[in-house]
């Protein structure tokens, strides 16, 4: 199963911990990276249990859960900006009077209204959760839509695609397989995103790329490999420095 799969998949405890537990490996739901059990991990001066160095990982390459959440695209976390930044202050430990005066808000009131409606959108999300988990015990003809990609920009309706959908996208624009040349670049941009998908597997996630090498891995895709580089960040695929010297695989 791919990471995105992963991550969409995993529960609320996964999610809060970061990683999952499988059975030879710990695996991170941030970057897919593995941590065999069964082997003792050194750091320092200090040797470490194998659940113990993923929780390390975590540590020092995706700061905490919380923040790498609260990061995502806010139509992934369904929030406003304002309620993002009162989230962050409040994990931070403010206390009401500090994010009185930080965000400009009239009076601590007003900040007790934004805890009560954040309250009540916690009961809302259980209930649904609960009404979806019912709901697939019942619905035998329920498509399997594809999961987002954790950075997904622009989320619409051009991310509703199924399984099938994704496929026969696969089979018209990759004539000679998923690992062979784009036939052509689609116009439409459901299609757009369908080829993208397939494009950033050639990408290895835990490489730093130049310019150049990025070229050269899409050259192999397309001729007009500029155009599939601009829509691979576009789509929040791959991330670059601003002076285009370093591109990655978005995690």
């Amino acid at each position: 199963m791919e990471n995105n799969e992963l991550f969409w998949n995993a529960n609320i405890e996964q999610l809060k911990a970061g990683y999952i537990d499988e059975k030879e490996a710990f695996v991170c739901l941030v970057c897919g990276a593995k941590v065999e059990k069964g082997i003792i991990y050194p750091y320092q001066s200090v040797l470490l249990e194998a659940e113990r160095f993923m929780k390390l990982h975590l540590e020092q390459e995706h700061g905490s859960m919380f923040q790498y959440l609260i990061g995502l695209n806010k139509k992934l976390t369904g929030l406003t900006d304002h309620q993002n930044s009162l989230l962050r202050l409040f994990y931070e430990g403010k206390s009401d009077a500090e994010i009185q005066t930080e965000l400009n808000i009239g009076s601590s009131s007003t900040i007790r209204n934004h805890r009560f409606v954040l309250k009540e959108k916690e009961r809302q999300a259980k209930i649904f959760l609960t009404l979806m988990e019912l709901l697939k015990e019942k619905d035998d003809h329920a498509p399997v839509f594809l999961p987002l990609h954790k950075n997904a920009t622009m989320v619409d309706d051009r991310y509703n695609i199924t399984k099938e959908e994704q496929e026969e996208v696969e089979k018209k624009f990759f004539s000679k397989g998923v690992n062979g040349p784009l036939v052509k670049f689609p116009k439409k941009e459901k299609q757009k995103l369908a080829t993208l998908r397939v494009i950033i597997k050639r990408f290895d996630q835990e490489k730093s790329y130049s310019e150049k090498e990025i070229n050269e891995v899409l050259k192999n895709v397309y001729a007009d490999f500029v155009t599939l580089r601009r829509y691979l960040i576009e789509y929040g695929f791959l991330d670059r420095k601003d002076d285009g010297s370093e591109y990655w695989v978005k995690n």
